[in-house]
């Protein structure tokens, strides 16, 4: 009998990323259930709005709050609620992917703490640079932010790993250029987007510049490398 025959062939996801994604699913299960008529009756068609007035992030109103220095649970809540309520299946179904094989990843090496540090952080910050665009903008939802946030830890990991090897660090952003390069596009070809991805960005730059702190040896690694400057 050879050892670890009864191992699985895949490797599993780490239970934080099944913590993150579950809410996803469910909200999503739910709302498209109400939206088809097969739960709720006719008042579930109205459900998924009902959902983005409860859970989306307005920056007008978060501007309104900030400038009468009011800061209530409810509305700062919507911080940490917008990255699980979605416009439509396939916008939840694309965040469930890239949730689940970003997770994976970023899950295999860092801890789970350290997980939802660096998801819930780049929800937060991705919401507080939307709130900076001097436009009329649409409230905030999806996962996206949060996922990008996994998206720079990941690329962190990358960074770190080249440059134990002397290899050149800036093939670690290959992916997030590859990420950014066909949201242009795609957002040219169909006008898709928006300013979303403003968000998105800060996301990213939020996941990687706390992972310096967060990672495994995160810390004493960032400390080397100023004494180093």
């Amino acid at each position: 009998m050879r050892p670890g025959h009864d191992e699985s062939p895949l490797n599993p996801i780490p239970s934080v990323i099944w913590l993150l994604l579950l809410p996803v699913v469910a909200m999503e299960l739910v709302l498209s259930a109400g939206a088809s008529g097969f739960v709720g009756g006719p008042d579930a068609v109205g459900w998924r709005q009902e959902a983005w007035q409860k859970f989306s992030f307005a920056p007008g109103i978060f501007r309104v709050l900030l400038e009468n220095r009011i800061f209530p649970p409810e509305q700062m809540m919507r911080f940490v609620t917008y990255p699980f309520v979605h416009g439509n299946f396939t916008h939840a179904l694309f965040v469930s992917v890239f949730l689940l094989a970003l997770g994976k990843m970023v899950g295999e090496v860092f801890r789970a703490w350290a997980v939802l540090a660096v998801f819930f952080a780049a929800a937060i910050m991705g919401a507080l640079a939307y709130c900076l665009i001097p436009y009329d903008v649409q409230p905030l939802i999806g996962g996206y932010p949060a996922v990008y946030g996994l998206i720079g830890a990941f690329t962190y990991i990358l960074w770190a790993r080249l440059g134990a090897v002397n290899a050149n660090r800036y093939r670690a952003f290959t992916l997030i250029g590859f990420l950014l390069a066909f949201q242009l596009v795609f957002g040219l070809l169909f006008g898709a987007g928006g300013w979303t991805w403003v968000a998105e960005i800060a996301g990213f730059a939020t996941g990687f510049l706390l992972s310096f702190v967060v990672s495994p040896g995160g810390w004493q690694r960032t400390v080397r490398l100023l004494r180093q400057r």
